[in-house]
């Protein structure tokens, strides 16, 4: 299967998510989170719904999406 060279690796989110946390305002923070979470959500197609078949297959997507979820201080 051919990479898509327009979609960003979940290596970059792990990088954005980074500096996300850096942030000293948590205000803008979780919005910038949330944010991310959403081009995570169109970039690797995640489902609104709890998927378990589509989490065993991409486990390390799913597992960053969650660690920005649990960062948002909502």
């Amino acid at each position: 299967m051919e990479k898509d060279l327009r979609m960003p690796a979940i290596e970059e989110y792990k990088v954005i998510y980074e500096d996300l946390m850096e942030s000293p305002s948590s205000i803008q923070r979780d919005l910038k989170l949330a944010a991310l979470m959403t081009r995570m959500e169109q970039a690797f197609h995640i489902p609104m719904l709890k998927n378990e078949e589509w989490e065993k297959e991409h486990r390390e997507v799913i597992g960053l999406y969650r660690q920005v979820s649990d960062a948002r201080s909502l």
